[in-house]
């Protein structure tokens, strides 16, 4: 009987394993074996050869698979997916399936194995109380874990293995809840760039230049440091960073240092430029880029009369304008002066005060412009279109409360549909002079010719820009000698769609164009200078349809 029972356990756990075994997986729920097989310990247990006792030596076989690195005897085929081998052409510290590291037996080598590894194997297992011998032609393993429980586990031949567990596909259904479990945030590198940065950000400092040595320098707001509260020339002056400090000078000589030292003396704190723009470094011969610090009023040189060092720098005061990423615009200075004695040990409080502003010239609105988006646009913002070098918005028709074409004009919105119609009064006038009035009524003036791509467009970037394209159609001619083709409709279509990140799309404009719809009518043969209004009805009717399509 005792024979017999062996016997039927060991048909059972070879006909029907799926009934006794758990499913095959990469990683079972007790810290099961992996396919590493180089050594006699894994995580959460120890693999051993078969140790129970009464089971015979021929049972599970301790079988040691060579690493991914070893092509020789590799019981299964290496696949081209190792996640760690990041440098092409060389060897991979740790990165235990790197081909080019051309190791037999890399964890000999290496101190560990990185995540993703080391072969993704599939193992089944039964508790090992159940077995009694193991004819399995698969390698096998008793594994022991650390509750002292042993199972036996047979190592699945599936030519399909490969470092990765699982391949996951993301797409836009499953994309929030991977970014969720494994986003994190944005890295930049630390690696500093040949080039100096395009624009000042807040608290960069403040470039200056001084020509009369071509040095270049920093603007310095000296800040009190110790007890004494020492002046510290070094501390330099943080781009939109108003503040003001306060520290103190002490002499042994004023009478040496009342003309020659730079810290008395105001004009060394104008006697230099300021760089607009980081990159004015690269172009110090470029004018354009460089401000020069401007006085308010006349500040006197120190001057030693008697017992007396005169106009002495108790003061200064630096009002700069700035216009966001185009810079420094403007500088001035002031002074507050005062006049010392020559005697032991004098001393002097100084303050520094650094102001910044929003430049106020009136042409800092038209160098800046205003943005529908940064890069994509939003829902609700002008759509920006180009004539010639001029960037401006897109228009359509708008009536007045009694349905004639007002002289403003409606802008038109990105993503927002509309339709619009009016009555036009016009005096008579040749076809050639109607149709190009009709023409600019319907589209505006000046006639768009290009199309932002992108919210933030520039206009010196030509690739930013999309042509429109102008098509008519609908043209109803009549049996006339003296017929005048004019258009009255206009559609405009939008061509959009999202691109980028799943995470955040930007719209971006496809492709715009102009359909304008012509009829022809008869052209009046009386001279004389008669008005008429042109209702919904007449031939001239013109109404805009804004229609905007999603790809």
């Amino acid at each position: 009987m005792f024979s017999l029972k062996l016997s039927l356990l060991q048909v059972f756990f070879l006909m029907v394993p799926e009934r006794v075994l758990s499913q095959p997986s990469p990683s079972p729920s007790r810290a099961m074996p992996t396919h590493s097989e180089l050594g006699p310990r894994t995580q959460g247990g120890t693999l051993q050869s078969s140790e129970v006792p009464g089971i015979s030596t021929a049972g599970p076989t301790v079988v040691t698979s060579s690493t991914p690195g070893n092509k020789t005897v590799d019981l299964f085929p290496v696949l081209p997916i190792c996640v760690c081998d990041l440098t092409p052409g060389a060897c991979d510290i740790n990165c235990c399936c790197d081909s080019d590291c051309y190791l037999l037996h890399p964890r000999t080598v290496f101190s560990f194995c990185l995540p993703g590894s080391v072969r993704s194997a599939s193992w089944v297992c039964v508790d090992n109380s159940l077995i009694f011998r193991s004819n399995s032609p698969f390698p096998s393993r008793v594994f022991i874990d650390s509750n002292g429980i042993k199972q036996f586990c047979v190592h699945v031949n599936n030519s399909r293995l490969n470092y990765l567990q699982k391949l996951q596909k993301v797409n836009a259904t499953n994309f929030q809840a991977l970014a969720t479990e494994f986003g994190g945030e944005s890295f930049t590198s630390t690696s500093q760039t040949q080039s100096p940065p395009s624009f000042y950000r807040a608290g960069d400092p403040i470039l200056t230049y001084f020509p009369k040595w071509s040095v270049i320098s920093l603007l310095r707001q000296p800040a009190g440091v110790g007890a004494g509260g020492l002046c510290a020339k070094s501390n330099p002056a943080g781009f939109l960073e108003s503040k003001s400090t306060t520290c103190a000078r002490f002499f042994k000589n004023l009478a040496d240092s009342c003309t020659s030292d730079p810290a008395l003396n105001a004009a060394s704190y104008y006697n230099f430029t300021v760089l607009k723009v980081p990159r004015g470094m690269s172009d110090l011969q470029n004018m354009e880029l460089q401000v020069p610090v401007t006085p308010v009023s006349q500040a006197g040189s120190p001057v030693l009369a008697g017992n007396t060092c005169q106009n002495v720098v108790a003061q200064v005061i630096y009002e700069i304008e700035t216009n966001g990423t185009f810079g420094i615009q403007k500088v001035s200075v002031s002074f507050g002066q005062t006049n010392l004695t020559v005697e032991p040990r004098t001393s002097l409080q100084q303050d520094f005060i650094i102001h910044f502003r929003a430049f106020q010239q009136s042409t800092a609105a038209s160098l800046t412009g205003s943005r529908s988006g940064n890069p994509g646009y939003i829902v609700g913002k002008p759509l920006l279109v180009l004539t010639g070098d001029m960037r401006h918005s897109m228009t359509l028709l708008q009536s007045q409360g009694d349905g004639t074409c007002s002289i403003k004009r409606h802008e038109v919105q990105f993503g927002v549909n509309a339709i619009s119609g009016c009555k036009l009064r016009l005096k008579r006038v040749d076809c050639s002079h109607l149709q190009q009035e009709l023409y600019q009524a319907l589209h505006g003036s000046p006639r768009p010719e290009h199309i932002a791509i992108f919210g933030n467009a520039d206009p010196a970037q030509k690739g930013e820009w999309t042509r429109i394209l102008s098509r008519n159609y609908s043209v109803s001619a009549m049996h006339c000698t003296s017929c005048c083709v004019i258009p009255v409709s206009l559609e405009i279509q939008i061509l959009w769609a999202y691109i980028g990140l799943q995470s955040n799309p930007q719209a971006h404009v496809s492709g715009a164009r102009f359909l304008y719809q012509l009829q022809s009518i008869q052209a009046c043969l009386s001279g004389l200078p008669v008005q008429f209004f042109l209702i919904r009805q007449e031939p001239i009717q013109r109404k805009l349809v804004y229609m905007f399509q999603s790809v």
